[in-house]
Order: C-alpha cells, then structure tokens, then sequence
C-alpha cells in the first residue's frame, strides 16, 4: 500500500498580521512562583516518574487551571 502524503494545513485566506497578533496573545509573560515543601515536591516527582511526565511546569499549570476554571464553573451568577 503506497504511503499518503501528508496535507499541511495552510491559512491562505488569513492576514499574517492577524495570526501574529494571536500567537502574541497565547504567549506567556506573566511570571508568578510557588513554593513547596519537602513532601508536596516528592509527590510531584513520583508522579511525574510514574506516569512519565516530561514538563512539570505544565502539569502544574493545567492543574491550577483546572481547579480555577471549575470553581469559576461552580460560582457563575444566577438570574433567580
């Protein structure tokens, strides 16, 4: 069976400025730090061992996005 050559998905109808314009928003340039101690930095090492995590900046930054998203979900305003 002959191999299918891969189609790249260009924007051909989208101003570059636009696109450059997007990309600068999803960039991340605000810095905030967080402290652990001894025995949350060996959970988080373990698992990202166990289950062989390569960024832990990115696990931790999905996990707080996700309890905050969630509690965001939980406390919207209600009509009645």
């Amino acid at each position: 069976m002959a191999k299918r050559k891969k189609s790249s998905k260009k924007f051909t109808n989208v101003d570059p400025a636009y696109l450059d314009k997007q990309r600068a928003s999803l960039r991340r340039i605000h810095r905030k730090s967080v402290l652990f101690n001894a025995q949350e930095l060996a959970a988080i090492d373990t698992y990202c061992k166990r289950f062989r995590v390569s960024s832990r900046s990115a696990l931790i930054r999905q996990a707080v996005m996700e309890h905050v998203l969630a509690g965001l979900d939980e406390s919207h305003p209600k009509l009645f």
